[in-house]
């Protein structure tokens, strides 16, 4: 089955930038691109759904397009929809009105729930540097649980050809390869199947937020793993990814996790 990456939009103007994002990845993916526009009235979707398919096809004539109309909430359209996806994009505003503004950004509430990688477009990133095409994947990690998110940060990075910067949490235990400065059987592995990779590691303190937020400055895209948590209204993000959906600098990409050691609390 051909590769989707799907994407909601709701005529706003980060939903713009989510949709060409989103082309551009189902492009370097050789993937259908799935649009998908949530509306309590199907009656409203034509004039949006039409201007984001002549877009497509002015700037991606070759890409395979699909655009569905669907009559339901934001989150829960794009969680059905992404499911089975190799990539949901969504803006990091937009998408919810004043029930956003209530309950959270629908960014927040799908990547807390979200199955498959889920990439929110934000930051401030200029033409200029946009012009210079991919130089730097960062990734976040944390513990041995992250291993998707670093498979996908290595994928990106080759696809991108563009060097990869770990920032990962001070550790105690041995790593398996020397010289290596992430959790070695995490990332050694890695290492042997992406040797193309430029790896830059970086150790801080567990918890610390904003070295991750500070290095996005430098970063076209970050990666992290969301290691989720029980609450209240469902599942919760840990600190460190709640800081980089609301301040990172460049556009994030959520990984689910799996699960972490136990009796590990976890950061992110």
């Amino acid at each position: 089955m051909k590769q989707r990456v799907v994407v909601g939009i709701d005529g706003s103007i980060i939903a713009v930038r989510a949709l060409d994002r989103a082309a551009e990845e189902a492009a370097r993916r050789g993937a259908a691109l799935e649009v998908v526009y949530a509306v309590p009235d199907l009656d409203e979707a034509g004039p949006i759904l039409a201007s984001s398919l002549s877009r497509l096809r002015e700037r991606h004539p070759a890409l395979e397009v699909t655009c569905e109309p669907v009559v339901a909430g934001p989150v829960e359209a794009l969680l059905r929809r992404g499911r089975d996806a190799a990539l949901t994009v969504v803006g990091t505003h937009g998408l919810g009105g004043l029930a956003g503004l209530l309950t959270g950004s629908a960014s927040l509430r799908l990547a807390a729930h979200a199955e498959g990688p889920l990439l929110v477009v934000r930051g401030d990133r200029s033409p200029e540097r946009d012009s210079l095409g991919f130089q730097e994947v960062l990734l976040g990690l944390e513990s041995d649980a992250d291993a998707d998110a670093a498979l996908y940060a290595f994928q990106e990075a080759a696809r991108r050809k563009a060097r990869l910067r770990i920032v990962h949490a001070r550790t105690h235990r041995p790593l398996a390869t020397a010289g290596a400065a992430a959790p070695g059987h995490v990332v050694a592995p890695l290492r042997v199947r992406y040797p193309q990779v430029e790896v830059e590691t970086q150790a801080v303190r567990s918890g610390r937020a904003h070295s991750l937020v500070d290095a996005t400055l430098g970063a076209d895209v970050v990666v992290i793993a969301a290691h989720r948590r029980p609450g209240r209204m469902g599942p919760q993000l840990g600190p460190v990814t709640h800081a980089l959906l609301h301040h990172s600098h460049c556009p994030v990409v959520v990984v689910p996790a799996g699960d972490a050691s136990p009796g590990t609390p976890s950061q992110r």
